[in-house]
C-alpha cells in the first residue's frame, strides 16, 4: 500500500490530475510544467504508478447508460466457492469492477455493454455459469458519480452532478469513449495515436473529448487512481430504505456530506432488495468511515430511515467500461 504525502510529486501528480487533463498536442509536458517536472518524468511516474497497480490508466470515464449499458449487479455466494464464482464473474468481458462485501449478497460487480440486450446477455451467462441468481440493480438517478475526490487534505463535499446533454452524442464518440475507458497511450503525443488508431485526426480527437466533458458524457479525464492501493482501505457501500417521495431529497442531501464519494437512486427488486438510495464512503479507515456515516444518519432527510453498511473485504477486477461491441 502506497499512502500519499501531500508534498510528493507523485502525489501532486496523481491528485491534482485525476480530472481536468489538459486538452492539448503535449498534455503531459502541459502537466510537467505545472507540477516543476519534464514531459519524460510525468510519464515515466504515470507508467510506475500503472505498474505497480497505483492507478489504471490516463483516459476518462464514461457516464452510465449514455453511450452504452450498465448495471450493478450482486450475487449470493457460499463461502466456498467465492473464488470459483469470482473468477468466472471477473472472465466475462463487460464486467469492469468486482468486489467482494459483507453481506448475504457477497459479490458486488458492475457490467458494462454495448447496448442493453447485450447486456441482458452478459447477465445470463454470468447466472448460467455460476448457478445462481443475479441481481441487478440499475441506477435510476444519480446524485453524485464523479469518485475524484482530493487523496489529501480535509475531507470536503463534492456537491451534486449535473444532468449529460445527450444531443451531444454523436456514432463516431463510441469508439473514442472506449478508447479512453482503456486509457491513453503514455507517450508524448497520445492523442495523435488515439487519432492514428481512430482513423481521425488530432485536432478532432481533442475537440470531441473537450465536448463529451462538456457535456457529462465524459465525467472525468485524467488520472484515474486505485484507491486502495494509494491508502484509502476502507470502501463502504451503505445503502438506504425510504419511501419513493422520500429518496429524492434525501440523495440531494446525502451527496453533500463530506466523505461521501458517491450516491445515486437504484431500482428495487421487491422481496430481495429494498434499498434505494446508495452511497459510497472512502476512507483511510473503518473508524474514518464510521464517522462519514454518523454525519449521513444525522441528516434531517435520512430521519429515521434503516440502513446497512456494506464494506468491501476484496477487489477482484477493476477495469473501464465495455462501450462498442468487440471486432469479429
Amino acid at each position: 500500500m502506497n499512502a500519499l504525502s501531500p508534498a510528493c510529486p507523485d502525489t501532486r501528480l496523481l491528485d491534482g490530475f485525476q480530472r481536468d487533463l489538459p486538452l492539448v498536442p503535449r498534455p503531459f509536458a502541459a502537466m510537467g510544467a505545472a507540477l516543476d517536472l519534464t514531459e519524460s518524468e510525468v510519464i515515466a511516474r504515470l507508467a510506475a504508478a500503472q505498474a505497480d497497480g497505483r492507478i489504471t490508466r490516463v483516459g476518462a470515464t464514461c457516464r452510465p447508460n449514455t453511450a452504452g449499458a450498465s448495471t450493478l449487479a450482486a450475487l449470493a455466494i457460499p463461502e466456498a466457492r467465492i473464488d470459483e464464482v469470482a473468477a468466472i464473474v471477473g472472465a466475462e468481458p463487460g464486467v469492469n469492477h468486482s468486489y467482494l462485501r459483507e453481506d448475504d449478497w457477497n459479490l458486488w460487480f458492475v457490467a458494462t455493454a454495448p447496448d442493453p440486450a447485450a447486456l441482458d446477455a452478459s447477465l445470463a451467462r454470468i447466472g448460467a455459469d455460476t448457478g445462481l441468481r443475479v441481481l441487478s440493480l440499475p441506477l435510476l438517478r444519480p446524485f453524485n458519480i464523479d469518485l475524484g475526490f482530493p487523496l489529501t487534505g480535509p475531507r470536503t463535499a463534492l456537491g451534486l452532478d449535473r444532468a449529460a446533454d445527450l444531443d451531444v452524442l454523436r456514432d463516431d464518440d463510441r469508439p473514442l469513449m472506449q478508447a479512453l475507458s482503456a486509457g491513453l497511450a503514455l507517450v508524448p503525443r497520445p492523442f495523435a495515436v488515439l487519432a492514428a488508431d481512430l482513423n481521425r485526426t488530432e485536432g478532432d480527437i481533442i475537440a470531441r473529448i473537450g465536448a463529451l466533458a462538456r457535456a457529462r458524457l465524459l465525467t472525468r479525464v485524467g488520472v484515474i487512481v486505485r484507491h486502495r492501493a494509494l491508502g484509502w482501505a476502507a470502501n463502504a457501500m451503505v445503502v438506504w430504505r425510504l419511501p419513493e417521495d422520500a429518496i429524492e431529497p434525501a440523495g440531494r442531501a446525502l451527496a453533500q456530506v463530506p466523505g461521501v464519494t458517491l450516491c445515486y437512486q437504484r431500482r428495487t427488486v421487491p422481496g430481495v432488495w429494498d434499498w434505494p438510495l446508495f452511497c459510497m464512503v472512502h476512507a483511510r479507515s473503518r473508524p474514518e468511515a464510521a464517522e462519514v456515516i454518523t454525519r449521513a444518519r444525522a441528516l434531517l432527510e435520512l430521519a429515521g430511515a434503516d440502513h446497512k453498511i456494506l464494506f468491501s473485504t476484496r477487489c477482484f477486477k477493476q477495469t473501464g467500461a465495455r462501450i462498442v461491441k468487440e471486432r469479429a
